[in-house]
Formats: C-alpha cells, sequence, structure tokens
C-alpha cells in the first residue's frame, strides 16, 4: 500500500495521535475560539450553535485532561470559570489557521 505520510505504521502516526486529541466533533471549533482569546463557558456556548452543554463541558475537560486547555475558576459571587490555550495548546493556532485558510480557499 502506498503511504504518502511516511508512517511506518498507523497506530504511531503522527496524524493519528493528534486525531486523539482534536478529533473529536467539536473540539476543532473550540480551539478555534481559543485562539481569538480566553472565553467563558458561556460564550462558547453560544460561539458553537447546536452544542449541548454536557458535550462542552465534555470536550473541555478532555483538553485540560490533555494539557491544551487551563481553566481558571475566579472566587466570585456568582463563580466566573475562563478558558485558554496552553502554551501546548497555541503550539495547534498555526494548525488552525491552515485549516481555516484551506476552507476559505476551496469553499464553493
Amino acid at each position: 500500500m502506498n503511504n504518502d505520510c511516511d508512517c511506518p505504521e498507523h497506530q504511531d502516526c503522527g496524524v493519528t495521535n493528534a486525531l486523539k486529541v482534536i478529533g473529536s466533533k467539536w473540539t476543532i471549533l473550540i480551539l478555534r475560539d481559543l485562539c481569538e482569546e480566553k472565553k467563558r463557558f458561556g460564550e462558547l456556548q453560544r460561539s458553537l450553535e447546536g452544542i449541548s452543554p454536557r458535550t462542552l463541558s465534555q470536550r473541555l475537560q478532555d483538553l485540560e485532561q490533555q494539557g491544551i486547555v487551563s481553566k481558571t475558576v475566579f472566587a466570585e459571587v456568582p463563580p466566573r470559570v475562563e478558558y485558554a490555550l496552553t502554551e501546548k495548546g497555541r503550539s495547534l493556532k498555526s494548525i488552525i489557521s491552515q485549516i481555516r485558510r484551506w476552507g476559505e480557499a476551496h469553499m464553493a
């Protein structure tokens, strides 16, 4: 089989590993929004039309566990929580930018 990506074994392929982090539904869109600036949960939910609060919460938890997103809880009433990209998360900005450019260039 022709393997243009030079992945000797698909389970160890860099693309496979990257998709384990960003491949879930909604994840890339959450990252897109956080590339702009830190956001609160409600801001993300309004931006991502159609995402359920449960799904957004789960994706944010997954990204936090993977070291892509940080969560800051402020001791206020009512509590304020902000999400931001970590240094590792910011390393995805150029990839998201490339995806955006590709989508803009190839829209019908």
